[in-house]
C-alpha cells in the first residue's frame, strides 16, 4: 500500500517554475500506463515533468496512454496534453525505443498493431529482455476483464462509476490545495477499504499471473486497473513477479528497471517533485529476492 503525504510547511512552487536544469534521473526502461490523456483527471503535469527529468533507453507504453472514451463524451485537450505527447515523440527521435500497447481505452489502435509511427512501434504485446537477462511479459490487460467476471456493458457501467468517484477526488483536491496539503487520492483509499473491489483486484492479479505461467516468462508487467503493485508469487515452486504500473489519475506511479538491473515501483512526488522507490526487488543476485514479502499462490 503506497502510504499518504503528510501536510508540508512549505510551499508548493506551480510545476511551471520548474526548469530543466534538475535532477536527471536515469533508467534502463520504464513502464507508465493508464495515463488518459483528453480525461480531465490526467496528472498530465505531473507525468510530464517526469519525462522532462528522466533518461531511459526503453519508454513501454502499457495501455491506455489517449482516453477516447473521455474523448467521446467530451473534448477536453489542454496543452499539458499535447505537451506530453510531444515529449513522447521527442524522446523516439532522439534515441529512446518507444513500444506502445493499446489498452481499452484507446483500443482503436489495436488495429495499427506492429506498425511504425515516427520512431513508435505498436504492439500488442512485448517481452522485453531485462539486463539480469529475465523475461519481461508486457500487455495491459483489459483481455482478463471476462475472468473478473466483467463484460464490456459492466465496465462501460463501472468507468461511469469510476467518474463520479473521480469527480469527489477532484473536489478533494481542491481543498487540500488550498490548505497546502500535497494530493491524495480519495479514490484509491476507497478502493482498498471495499470489499468486492479488493476481490477484483485479487482475480485479476490471479488471471494475470496464470497468464504469465502459460508464457513461461518470468515477470509480467500489466496496467488497466488503476492499482500500482510490484510482488513476487510462488506458483508451482517457480516464482513470478507480478508488476502493476498503476496510472497517472490516481497514483501517479510507475514501473521502472534500474541501470544495475533492480526493478521498482515509483511514486511521483508532488512535494519533491521527484519518483521514489515503493518496492524494489533485485533481479542481479542469483535468486530474486524482494523488499516485500513473497506471497505464496495457488492459481489453478
Amino acid at each position: 500500500m503506497i502510504s499518504h503525504s503528510k501536510k508540508s510547511n512549505q510551499q508548493r512552487q506551480p510545476l511551471s517554475h520548474l526548469t530543466h536544469s534538475d535532477k536527471i534521473q536515469h533508467f534502463h526502461a520504464l513502464w507508465i500506463s493508464d495515463v488518459h490523456l483528453g480525461s480531465i483527471d490526467c496528472k498530465a503535469d505531473f507525468l510530464l515533468h517526469f519525462l522532462n527529468h528522466s533518461q531511459c533507453q526503453y519508454l513501454y507504453l502499457v495501455g491506455d496512454i489517449v482516453d477516447i472514451w473521455a474523448l467521446k463524451k467530451r473534448v477536453y485537450w489542454p496543452d499539458s496534453h499535447n505537451k506530453v505527447i510531444q515529449k513522447i515523440l521527442e524522446l523516439a527521435s532522439s534515441g529512446t525505443q518507444v513500444i506502445y500497447i493499446p489498452g481499452n481505452h484507446d483500443e482503436a489502435f489495436k488495429d495499427y498493431a506492429d506498425s511504425h509511427f515516427r520512431g513508435i512501434t505498436l504492439v500488442k504485446q512485448h517481452i522485453h529482455q531485462s539486463l539480469s537477462g529475465k523475461r519481461f511479459l508486457m500487455l495491459h490487460g483489459d483481455q482478463f476483464d471476462s475472468q473478473v467476471c466483467v463484460s464490456r456493458t459492466y465496465a462501460k457501467l463501472g468507468d461511469h462509476l469510476y467518474d463520479v468517484l473521480l469527480w469527489l477526488n477532484r473536489q478533494l483536491h481542491r481543498v487540500r490545495s488550498r490548505l497546502g496539503y500535497p494530493y491524495w487520492s480519495l479514490a484509491s483509499y476507497i478502493k482498498l477499504r471495499v470489499n468486492k473491489a479488493q476481490q477484483a483486484i485479487n482475480q485479476y492479479r490471479d488471471a494475470v499471473l496464470r497468464y504469465a505461467i502459460k508464457k513461461q516468462v518470468d515477470m509480467v508487467i500489466c496496467g488497466h486497473i488503476h492499482q500500482p503493485e510490484l510482488s513476487q508469487h510462488t506458483i508451482n515452486d517457480r516464482v513470478i513477479t507480478y508488476a502493476n504500473d498503476g496510472d497517472w489519475v490516481e497514483n501517479c506511479t510507475l514501473i521502472a528497471e534500474t541501470e544495475s538491473g533492480d526493478v521498482q515501483l515509483l511514486k511521483w512526488d508532488e512535494q519533491t517533485l521527484q519518483a521514489t522507490a515503493v518496492n524494489t526487488i533485485d533481479f542481479g543476485s542469483t535468486e530474486a529476492t524482494s523488499i516485500i514479502t513473497p506471497q505464496k499462490q495457488h492459481v489453478a
